[in-house]
């Protein structure tokens, strides 16, 4: 299958570096002490954050930093095909754990010893890249529940079909069954803090595809920064600053 026309163009119209349109929305859980939507072209997703709270299970609870817990979930009707996922399968706790890890990269836990802080996230309409979306929502919720972090984390996938580096895949690309490379960093401090891979790729061509997954990295973080200030502006137009 041609995943790149000869005039250079993916099957959704997108140049090879060209991202998909991003959406993100602030606040969108009443209940929650830090929420946002993020979308990625078709993949939508919703995250919530409730914490800095109480240890529930006292076992758990560390007297130097925050315990970060994130449970990840997608909805039955998020994929065409309309399998009930069972909840906890093998996909999703793993993911809870990318997830997880990648956020506890940038909390700073040792603020905030003896409490824990909760992340759900849950994937609303699934078209690739559901992990990048998933920690860019988890970023937005958590800097809208004040919960103070080294840097914001934002991530980005890449892959490479047709000999030709591809940003941004979408579904069809994604289960191609090529190279495909999803990157987390933290862009200001310029330091990656996820990385995965499926499939080998030589390594002059992984340094190209990596770079164009971290450029697209800088380009959402770039989007959630005005998103939040626009937040900010808005807040402050309420309180009447």
């Amino acid at each position: 299958m041609e995943f790149v026309s000869p005039e250079g163009l993916r099957l959704d119209g997108r140049r090879p570096t060209e991202m998909r349109q991003l959406r993100a929305e602030v606040g969108v859980v009443a209940k929650a002490d830090g929420s946002a939507s993020f979308e990625m072209g078709n993949t939508k997703v919703i995250a919530a954050v409730y914490g800095p709270r109480e240890v529930q299970n006292k076992g758990q609870q560390m007297n130097d930093q925050a315990l970060v817990r994130c449970e990840y979930s997608m909805a039955n009707f998020s994929t065409g095909d309309r399998m009930r996922k069972p909840k906890g399968d093998r996909r999703s706790t793993e993911i809870s754990l990318v997830i997880r890890q990648t956020m506890e990269a940038c909390i700073l836990t040792h603020l905030m010893p003896r409490s824990q802080i909760d992340i759900f996230v849950q994937v609303l309409q699934a078209d690739g890249g559901t992990r990048s979306a998933c920690i860019n929502a988890a970023t937005l919720a958590l800097a809208d529940a004040g919960i103070p972090m080294r840097d914001l984390v934002t991530s980005c996938s890449s892959g490479y079909l047709n000999s030709t580096p591809l940003l941004d895949l979408n579904y069809v690309e994604d289960s191609a069954g090529g190279p495909d490379v999803t990157v987390g960093i933290l862009p200001k401090l310029d330091k990656v803090t996820l990385l995965q891979m499926d499939a080998k790729l030589p390594i002059d061509i992984f340094e190209n595809v990596m770079q164009l997954a971290i450029e697209g990295c800088k380009a959402v973080a770039n989007y959630i920064r005005e998103i939040l200030l626009e937040n900010t502006k808005q807040l402050e137009f309420r309180r009447g600053v």
